[in-house]
């Protein structure tokens, strides 16, 4: 059952972020190409499809992997899941 939420949780956010770069490719505010390479990130997880797409806009939009690259290890430093050189102790 919570495998069952975890996924329908990955798949909404992932359609989300997918919709608001949809929607950013006709705004100049949002950033379309970062937000549909943010829910193909998420999707990932849970479609080997999305991987697929997810690793050609890697290569097609280099640049935008290097910035999602980037958040990734923020985030991963911000969350404890990698230490950070500031702070050594986090885990």
């Amino acid at each position: 059952m919570e495998r069952q939420v975890k996924r329908i949780v990955v798949l909404v956010i992932g359609w989300l972020l997918i919709a608001f770069g949809v929607v950013g490719l006709f705004l100049p505010v949002l950033q379309g190409v970062l937000f549909i390479m943010l829910g193909l990130l998420v999707l990932s997880r849970e479609s080997q499809t999305a991987h697929r797409w997810l690793q050609h806009g890697r290569q097609r939009y280099p640049h935008v992997d290097a910035k999602l690259k980037e958040w990734g290890k923020w985030w991963r430093q911000r969350f404890g899941r990698e230490k950070s050189e500031d702070n050594p102790g986090t885990d």
